[in-house]
């Protein structure tokens, strides 16, 4: 199994529950092929550039470990969700 990082910055507007059930559904996901390690919640953080007239995001932070076919996969579902303004996975154990 890989060592992967995937930062999340959901839209500011949801409600905290809605907040809470995307972070849950993006466990759900990674649980299919792998295993969630630390949740880290950064909560609400002003964005480098406004993205949809946005100028905060809610930033939340999941280190994971899966096999190397789940990132892609993950990365599908959370373009397609309309709470995830963006989305980054980090390879952790990829040499540079």
């Amino acid at each position: 199994m890989t060592n992967y990082e995937l930062m999340l910055i959901l839209d500011p507007m949801l409600a905290d529950d809605v907040k809470e059930q995307t972070v849950e559904t993006v466990k759900s996901i990674i649980e299919t092929e792998g295993k969630v390690g630390e949740i880290d919640t950064w909560g609400m953080r002003k964005l480098a550039y406004p993205i949809a007239k946005k100028s905060e995001g809610y930033y939340v932070v999941v280190n994971f470990e899966a096999e190397k076919t789940l990132p892609k996969e993950l990365d599908r579902r959370l373009r397609i969700s309309d709470n995830v303004m963006r989305h980054l996975i980090v390879n952790k154990d990829e040499d540079n």
